[in-house]
């Protein structure tokens, strides 16, 4: 029985020291490679929640003009390019995905209220909707409640003048608290995976 309530006092302790780390790195997790500059920013999107309840900038630099990140981002989806992200990752959540290594010219004819899927499959968590569309610029998805956006991705490019590319993830949301502070960190991964995936996608093509 000692043993026992030892065991429990441990689980219990891990779960504390969890929860500290979790909201020590949040601030930093959520504008990982953002300047102040683009956090104040007004990006496409930002009208259709204006106020949320959970605001993220997540940012880098690719080597490429947009015309080679936006193809991309319109073939996002569980079963057309992927997420570009960890797919060892994804596997062990039962979310299957193969990550396009190419641009699939069947997949680039994105439209307004089309659905963008986050896992293949029946069982997958509601997808997302496209919401806005801006050739070369930004793409917008997230979802409704009683039609009214509750939660948007907003990917948007930002040229520079040396050539380059800002690539920004900005995630504004009302969905916060209990189940969404959970998988807060395990969202930051996989979004910091995937702009590391269309960077590298990006690049490659930009030098063919």
């Amino acid at each position: 029985m000692k043993r026992f309530f030892k065991f429990i006092g441990i689980l219990a302790s891990l779960a504390v020291l969890a929860v500290i780390v979790i909201a020590l790195l949040t601030p930093w997790m959520d504008r990982w490679g953002a300047t102040d500059e683009e956090i104040a920013a007004t990006y496409p999107g930002d009208e259709l929640v204006p106020e949320p309840a959970s605001f993220v900038n997540r940012a880098i630099t690719i080597n490429a003009a947009p015309e080679y990140i936006y193809p991309w981002i319109v073939q996002l989806d569980a079963t057309k390019g992927g997420w570009y992200s960890y797919t060892w990752l994804e596997a062990m959540l039962n979310c299957r995905i193969v990550n396009a290594d190419r641009i699939h010219p069947e997949w680039q004819n994105l439209q307004i209220g089309d659905d963008v899927k986050m896992c293949p499959g029946e069982f997958a968590p509601p997808p997302y909707i496209v919401a806005q569309i801006h050739p070369d610029q930004a793409i917008v998805m997230g979802h409704q409640e009683d039609g009214e956006w509750v939660d948007l991705y907003q990917f948007v490019i930002v040229p520079q003048a040396d050539g380059t590319s800002r690539l920004i993830l900005r995630t504004r949301t009302m969905m916060t608290g209990g189940i969404w502070t959970i998988i807060h960190p395990g969202a930051f991964i996989m979004e910091r995976g995937m702009l590391y995936g269309i960077k590298e996608r990006a690049e490659q093509l930009a030098s063919e």
